[in-house]
């Protein structure tokens, strides 16, 4: 990271060619992904049929339409709606010089998270769990909960409800102080889970740069030296004062840099093939304009806002095994379940989703996002544990077995999508004096456990 780089994208966040937010998303990305597809005839590739991609010639031409998409098209400044462009010269510079491992977290509890090449044997990184919503007295027996399964690496969410009772209004102090206080709460329940040294992506609790403001490089907030700065920026191909002000604070405080977004089949990409070639441009462009040590471009399907379905699958298995063939980058990923804790369904998912993003070399993922994210207290730390073993479990499979599988896990739930079942808040599956799932959430997992084990999923039981 330098101020020599954010400077130059600064200048030009404010002085590249002008865009509005309409004509990016209207017509320069729809008209572009079309023009690159068409190129590299990729167009119409999609195998919903077989859900995780085994063809190296496919994604390697992914790669090279993504590298041009990336150079063509650059970032969006939402605030000045001025074009960030990086030239070839620039973005192959930035992905030779990128790391290709990163030490996080110390002691007893420092991982390493390193590049992963499809079909890799080396173990992948988790993080848990994404940033759903937890009422302020939940916050820390959760993440105690959750810290407990040592086969979890890292932490970034969950958020905070509230802080101090006060609901956290976005732009306001509420929220700086929020950033502080999560800080307090998250080193609290890993010291409670004799884990004080795990890592962490940070801070959650931020929907404006306030929040990383109040909690990151502080006293007695997150430490630079041992946790990421997490940046979050919209699709498509978006950055924004939000974002560039982050990427500062980081630089300010000496840290480093995890940035993400979210691409959208049926969104301004188009189709999965769209969808696939706009991640891999969003995650090289991430490297480049918010300097990012490691970086996330997962996709989503608009129809139900997650990704364990047949067409969200393949692409996300297209586009990371177009990075993870082709660059060092240390790549991120999400597995969007929506389907609630204490359900066979968001274990179905997380089975197929995550065993893709081991098999497809994906370095680290972070979830699972539980219920799709949409209801205050709907994460279990046992589905938690569940992503973390399959996702390292799956380590050195071949992709067509996995392949295999996916067509025999994805029936169990396909049709239920876009109507998922609920299921139970964290009082009501887990014991919350001994921090231990109920027994019909333990009989539930241990139930598919069993099932995809006996179609090839490499876990031990129970």
């Amino acid at each position: 990271m330098s101020v020599e780089t954010i400077l130059n994208i600064l200048d030009r966040a404010h002085t590249g060619p002008f865009c509005t937010v309409h004509d990016w998303d209207a017509k320069i990305i729809p008209s572009k992904v079309k023009e690159k597809l068409k190129e590299h005839g990729v167009e119409k590739t999609c195998t919903p049929q077989d859900p995780i991609n085994a063809d190296d010639g496919l994604v390697d031409e992914y790669f090279k339409a993504g590298f041009e998409l990336a150079v063509d098209v650059g970032m969006l400044c939402l605030d000045t709606e001025r074009v960030v462009k990086v030239t070839d010269t620039e973005l192959k510079e930035v992905i030779r010089n990128a790391p290709s491992e990163l030490p996080m977290g110390e002691g007893r509890d420092k991982i390493r998270i390193t590049h992963r090449r499809p079909e890799d044997r080396h173990p992948p990184i988790q993080t848990c769990p994404l940033g759903i919503v937890v009422s302020e007295d939940l916050f820390i027996p959760l993440v105690q909960a959750i810290a407990q399964y040592r086969i979890i690496d890292l932490l970034e969410g969950p958020s905070l409800e509230t802080v101090y009772g006060r609901p956290i209004r976005s732009g306001t102090p509420y929220e700086t102080l929020a950033g502080r206080v999560q800080a307090s709460m998250h080193k609290e329940a890993v010291w409670r889970a004799g884990r004080p040294g795990m890592g962490f992506d940070e801070v959650i609790t931020s929907p404006t740069v306030f929040g990383q403001f109040g909690g990151y490089g502080v006293p007695g907030g997150f430490d630079p030296k041992r946790h990421a700065a997490l940046i979050l920026s919209p699709s498509e191909l978006k950055t924004s004062y939000t974002s560039l002000h982050k990427v500062v604070h980081a630089i300010n405080c000496g840290g480093f840099i995890f940035s993400g977004t979210f691409v959208l089949i049926g969104g301004y990409a188009g189709p999965p093939e769209g969808a696939a070639l706009v991640s891999v441009a969003s995650n090289m462009l991430q490297f480049a304009v918010h300097q990012a040590s490691y970086a996330s471009s997962p996709i989503m399907d608009m129809r139900y806002m997650g990704n364990c379905g047949r067409e969200a699958q393949w692409a996300n298995s297209v586009a990371y095994q177009a990075l993870s063939r082709n660059t060092h980058l240390l790549t991120g990923a999400v597995t969007n379940q929506v389907a609630g804790p204490c359900t066979s369904m968001i274990l179905y998912e997380s089975t197929v989703g995550m065993m893709n993003l081991s098999v497809s070399g994906v370095s680290i993922s972070v979830g699972p996002r539980s219920a799709g994210g949409k209801y205050t207290n709907y994460i279990s730390p046992l589905e938690c544990k569940y992503v973390a073993e399959v996702f390292k479990g799956c380590a050195g499979m071949k992709r067509s077995d996995a392949n295999e599988i996916a067509k025999a896990i994805i029936p169990k739930y396909g049709d239920k999508l876009r109507y998922p079942p609920k299921g139970k808040s964290f009082r009501e599956c887990f014991d919350l004096e001994t921090l231990k799932p109920t027994k019909e959430w333990r009989d539930i997992y241990l139930k598919v456990k069993k099932e995809v084990m006996d179609l090839g999923v490499p876990l031990e039981y129970p």
